[in-house]
């Protein structure tokens, strides 16, 4: 009878790894070719909207990636992920680099338990974007190492930048290039100057703290920053 038992649980187990799997390869798949409409944050924060009071809203207008300023994935690159075109999709000597200094700062405690900042790659923001949620745990961690894994498997890297930079939250209700071009600067993805993208990429550690179209002093002095290391990341070529 127990085993009975076991035997249906493990089966019904099965059936839904397979199922998951089968799902998220089939949707990584789909995304490869069309645009993302919507993702989870988006629907996170039209209810964190609306538990404080205000009117929903998502501005969000999708653009292929030949139809930005050239700058735009130059920042992001500079400013998030410098290893963007050669890694795949997890940047190991960051990872490396973060474990030393932690255990450097604090033994192997800090190592198990510290958070790893600084670490996250492009692709990974994507996966997490495009496919889960944005708070921070071990599971949501695994989810995205693997949604990582598929996305390097079956996209470009040329597809990778295009999604992030259309789904990615850029203020207060905006995501992607487009909406902040318009909201922020009163113009279009495509004609955003070397100065609007890096201020752009400044923000994004923290688009609701860090407001470009407002910038504070530490956001004119990252923007200094990205405008260098800018200078060492090549034109992102057309597809």
């Amino acid at each position: 009878m127990i085993s009975a038992i076991l035997n249906k649980i493990l089966k019904f187990t099965i059936s839904i790894v397979i199922f998951f799997i089968g799902t998220s390869i089939l949707a990584v798949i789909l995304y490869k070719y069309v645009e993302v409409p919507f993702t989870p944050l988006m629907g996170i924060r039209m209810i964190e909207q609306v538990h404080d009071g205000r009117i929903p809203h998502a501005y969000h207008e999708w653009v292929p990636l030949d139809s930005m300023s050239q700058y735009m994935p130059v920042a992001v690159i500079a400013s998030e992920d410098q290893r963007f075109l050669s890694h795949n999709g997890f940047d190991v000597e960051a990872i490396e680099r973060i474990l030393k200094k932690k255990y450097e700062e604090g033994g192997l405690d800090a190592v198990r338990h510290g958070k790893m900042r600084g670490g996250s790659t492009i692709t990974q923001q994507t996966a997490k974007n495009v496919f889960l949620w944005p708070t921070s745990s071990r599971v949501r961690k695994g989810y995205e190492a693997y949604f990582t894994v598929l996305i390097e498997a079956f996209w470009s890297k040329h597809r990778i930048m295009e999604v992030y930079l259309n789904v990615i939250e850029m203020g207060d209700g905006i995501y992607g290039t487009e909406s902040v071009a318009n909201k922020h600067f009163a113009t279009s993805a495509h004609l955003l100057s070397r100065d609007q993208c890096a201020m752009i990429a400044a923000s994004l550690p923290n688009p609701l703290k860090m407001d470009s179209s407002k910038p504070s002093n530490y956001m004119y002095k990252r923007q200094r920053w990205i405008k260098q290391q800018m200078r060492h990341v090549d034109l992102f070529e057309k597809e």
